[in-house]
């Protein structure tokens, strides 16, 4: 095997990893969708075994990417991105990068009357997250802080801290974010709101 094929392999494993984690799939999820034992799908991850067609193929799919994408593409291919959307809680999300393992962007499309009356469910993980929005009005829960951010309006925050997002009103929201994955302070760019019902 030449040198080029055995790092392209060996680097499937955390492209692998990045991709399910940034789709919020499980290990388990991701088996019982692929039929491929958790214990394989582990050893794929942390470069214990090898990939092939049988495995790269079903994963491919599950994970809804073109197969170059989760193998590697080369560098001279067409830098152009063709965002492959899914939808998670009615939110539709187009991925705008390619390279797993480093920060990744996406474009968020809530639609209009989504939240409808939802009680915010904050959640934490590593990195950090940056916010900018296009098109709307986006309630932003963030620890004990609650307040909307409008249009232009940017938010950068530690994603240790618990966080939800979702409509501030009745219309539509479409905005950008960032997820990268190191941790960094909070840097609040819009007018805080008190928490509370009457102000959504």
């Amino acid at each position: 095997m030449s040198d080029d094929v055995d790092a392209v392999l060996a680097a499937v494993g955390p492209r692998l990893r990045a991709l399910r984690r940034r789709r919020d799939i499980t290990l388990t999820a991701l088996s019982e969708t692929t039929g491929i034992p958790i214990s394989t799908l582990s050893r794929l991850e942390s470069g214990q075994r090898r990939p092939g067609l049988e495995l790269l193929l079903p994963l491919a799919g599950a994970l809804r990417v073109p197969l170059d994408e989760l193998i590697g593409a080369p560098d001279d291919l067409d830098p152009r991105i063709q965002p492959q959307p899914f939808t998670r809680n009615g939110m539709t999300v187009l991925p705008l990068t390619r390279k797993p393992g480093g920060p990744q962007a996406f474009k968020h499309i809530l639609p209009a009357g989504l939240t409808g009356g939802r009680a915010p469910d904050p959640r934490s993980h590593e990195g950090y997250h940056w916010l900018y929005v296009l098109r709307g009005r986006l309630r932003v829960v963030l620890g004990e802080k609650d307040f909307v951010l409008a249009e232009g309006e940017a938010a950068e925050f530690d994603t240790h801290l618990p966080h939800w997002f979702g409509n501030a009103d009745e219309g539509s929201v479409e905005f950008l974010s960032i997820l990268g994955p190191q941790g960094e302070r909070v840097h609040i760019r819009a007018s805080d709101r008190p928490t509370g019902r009457d102000h959504p």
